[in-house]
């Protein structure tokens, strides 16, 4: 797995000051453009949400979706978004987070699990860990258990690791500092 995984870190492309001034954005597009690169990480994000006995997978806009939806169609499992405020059409539930560049909020709906549903939350990316733990209350309050987390990136150095604390999460490609 070790040359895959540096296939998709190569693929991997960095794009300077986006969304804002400073920001290093790292651009998983080019991995989503390789079939294989793309589903060398469904697979992987399927078989570790098989381990943690997912009963629904939960991405989180926009890049978890992509992820997460081929994910919870091979495992057969409910797949819920996990959007930006102002974006779901019915009743909803909001956690507001931080950002390595600013603030948001994020929902879902509010019937999107039952009570102690485990679910599995997918993202593509772990920088400060706000969206994730943000996520991780909004599965909580509503009954559901976190049963653990899958990224394919993971920036080490913004602090995420410590925002999920006591939460299971898996990534495929680190980036210290200044990669």
């Amino acid at each position: 797995m070790a040359d895959e995984i540096l296939a998709i870190k190569q693929a991997i492309r960095d794009v300077p000051d986006f969304p804002v001034e400073g920001v290093l954005f790292k651009d998983i597009t080019p991995v989503l453009k390789d079939p294989k690169l793309l589903n060398l990480m469904v697979e992987a994000l399927t078989e570790y949400a098989e381990d943690k006995e997912a009963e629904v997978i939960a991405g989180i806009e926009s890049r978890g979706f992509i992820m997460g939806a081929p994910v919870a169609v091979e495992l057969d499992l409910p797949f819920v978004p996990v959007r930006k405020a102002g974006k779901l059409p019915w009743e909803t539930v909001k956690a507001a987070y931080e950002l390595e560049y600013g603030t948001a909020e994020i929902e879902i709906h509010r019937d999107a699990f039952d009570e102690g549903d485990r679910v599995v939350v997918i993202d593509d990316l772990l920088a400060t860990g706000g969206t994730a733990r943000a996520t991780f209350e909004l599965i909580e309050k509503m009954g559901g258990v976190v049963a653990g987390c899958g990224f394919i990136v993971e920036l080490t150095f913004l602090g995420g690791p410590e925002k999920l604390e006591g939460y299971d999460y898996t990534s495929f490609v680190r980036y210290g500092a200044g990669e």
